[in-house]
């Protein structure tokens, strides 16, 4: 560290938080802003080198390959350059927050922007949002931990960075503040919310001058919204709900299917293959698919036909309904298939479309076989605010995000009745969103219910009690009131040489005879003890132990591995950590 650096860090520590929070996510803005340029730019330099002089009359086999080669490219920066795995995005930063104090691996901050630009230039049927999302908040985490930051501070500059990569990606800031708000912040003070709309500032105003200033999605509202539409707008809810549940239990159960496929190498043979044929029968399927998204918009149905093979029938409306349906069904295989074969991205972009492809769908069904006359391009806009309120379980996010990358304000209404039906129904039908469900499994879920959102914060190897005298089970009475003796608490596991748990002595039972000697030779331990009903496993949750707690009205419930003997936790320890964590992140 040079003299000037460890002046500037020496001068930021001084700051009070306030400062030092607000000066933090102007440069983190930047930063990641910057981030989003690189990656965006990349990835399309990559995809126009790859396919720029493809005919859109010839159906090119050179879409069978490039996908496969990209995730191999991938995997081999990974597993031979990197030599460390490269998480999921936006789970991984909600893992950070929720078991690593907030510290995101130092090699994040450039391994997503190159295997997500390898994987989605050649065509991985992914988006950029979450690899732009870790990308960023690892430099938060780099800036956090250079900074001496604690742990609350370090959460806040976690959703700066979310924010901004979020703002920049989309150039949509007030959609990214509530991203932030909606599923990576759980619990936001006064302190941290101007510095988390001017990261969201600087981030968007960053790639604008760089990405220029258009939405994303350019939409012309050509028709107001019509009263009399509000049911068919309801009953799309419905639909969009449904394909939401289809995309989190397919992508839940391509996960199971290719755990069963040993080793890497098998993995993507066969994840690539298959994605390989699917972006050859439907080209659509290609990269982040943001052309096929622009032209669902208005209503045109050119981008199923073109490169295709089927590009001969595209006057025939039955076949063209047949191949939407077909495009947004396999676009989540193709999603599913470009992870599991090895590929890095995001859920955000593959939502967008088939949350397009969703609403077009529909809203040419109702029209052709419906005989009604509704307005094409408003059920395709619509449609991504209810797959990504279905999909991530983020309605507010849904509802901002679509009217900022569209322009669609003037259909504010139909996006808010949309994402609320099909948030309402996914959520019923799917409790966990796509980016909490692999959580779940290793208790690392945050909420927006506060006293689940501390309890998950929580370790339970940090409130383990470890000096409680433990007894043999082949000890006797005599035995073991020498050990009652030189002990202070009142319970005594029964443990072997081993470590194996055999139950449990307490005071209270052998108090009545701890004094009569004629008993010490001839009663054992074993006759004393007890297996108690509620046991805590190592590896389960707060909320789970809480729960045993609550259940068992025990202040004191052993802890175990399996079958061996840990410690102890304590009702009064689990409070009293419960309170210091509220504590701090209530305090403004």
């Amino acid at each position: 560290m040079n003299k000037f650096t460890f002046r500037i860090l020496h001068f930021t520590r001084k700051l009070p938080s306030r400062q030092l929070l607000i000066g933090l996510s102007i440069a983190i803005g930047f930063v990641v802003g910057m981030i989003a340029v690189v990656m965006k730019n990349l990835v399309h330099f990559i995809q126009n080198l790859l396919t720029g002089g493809f005919s859109v009359d010839y159906s090119n086999y050179l879409y069978v390959l490039y996908p496969a080669i990209g995730i191999l490219a991938t995997l081999i920066f990974i597993k031979y350059i990197l030599r460390r795995p490269v998480e999921d995005g936006i789970p991984n930063v909600l893992h950070a927050i929720s078991r690593d104090q907030g510290i995101i691996k130092k090699h994040n901050t450039f391994s997503s922007v190159i295997t997500s630009a390898l994987t989605v230039g050649f065509g991985g049927s992914v988006g950029l949002e979450g690899p732009t999302v870790v990308t960023g908040a690892a430099t938060g985490s780099v800036f956090s931990r250079a900074l001496g930051l604690n742990y609350k501070q370090t959460v806040s500059v976690l959703g700066f960075a979310a924010a901004a990569a979020m703002s920049a990606i989309f150039k949509a800031p007030i959609a990214a503040v509530v991203f932030a708000l909606e599923v990576i912040l759980f619990d936001m003070t006064m302190t941290a919310l101007v510095p988390l709309l001017l990261a969201s500032i600087v981030a968007a105003l960053t790639s604008y001058f760089f990405l220029g200033q258009d939405v994303l999605y350019p939409f012309e509202v050509l028709h107001k919204f019509n009263l009399s539409d509000t049911p068919f707008f309801l009953g799309f809810g419905v639909f969009a709900a449904l394909v939401s549940v289809y995309f989190i239990k397919l992508y839940v159960f391509s996960g199971k299917l290719f755990a069963k496929i040993k080793g890497w190498l098998f993995q993507f043979i066969i994840g690539a293959s298959v994605l390989g044929i699917l972006i050859f029968l439907f080209p659509a399927l290609y990269g982040e698919g943001y052309e096929a998204i622009n032209l669902a918009l208005t209503g045109n149905m050119d981008f199923i036909f073109d490169n295709s093979i089927f590009y001969s029938l595209q006057s025939n409306t039955h076949i063209g309904l047949l191949l939407l349906l077909g495009i947004l069904l396999f676009k989540v295989v193709a999603t599913s298939l470009t992870f599991r074969a090895g590929g890095i991205g995001g859920i955000f972009a593959p939502t967008l479309f088939i949350g397009t492809m969703s609403g077009l769908l529909f809203v040419k069904v109702m029209n052709f076989y419906g005989y009604t006359d509704l307005p094409e391009s408003h059920f395709a806009l619509v449609g991504m605010a209810g797959l990504l309120a279905g999909v991530v379980h983020a309605p507010l996010t849904a509802i901002f995000l679509i009217a900022e990358i569209t322009g669609g304000y003037e259909l504010f209404l139909p996006i808010m009745m949309v994402a609320t039906t099909s948030y309402s129904i996914s959520k019923l039908l799917s409790p966990n969103s796509i980016y909490t469900i692999q959580l779940k499994k290793r208790g690392d879920v945050l909420t927006h219910h506060k006293d689940r959102a501390m309890l998950s914060l929580m370790n339970i190897n940090k409130l383990l009690e470890k000096d409680f005298h433990t007894v043999s089970p082949n000890a006797n009475l005599g035995e073991l009131v020498k050990i009652v003796a030189d002990s202070h608490r009142n319970i005594f596991p029964v443990v072997d040489n081993e470590g194996t748990f055999h139950g449990m002595v307490s005071l209270d039972q052998i108090r009545h005879i701890m004094f009569k000697p004629e008993l010490y030779e001839t009663t054992p331990v074993s006759s004393l003890s007890y297996r108690p009903s509620k046991v805590v496993d190592i590896n389960d949750d707060m909320e789970t132990v809480a729960t045993k707690f609550q259940h068992s009205g025990k202040y004191n419930l052993v802890v175990l591995d399996g079958e061996k003997y840990v410690g102890f936790v304590s009702r009064a320890n689990v409070f009293s950590e419960y309170r210091k964590l509220l504590k701090d992140f209530s305090e403004d």
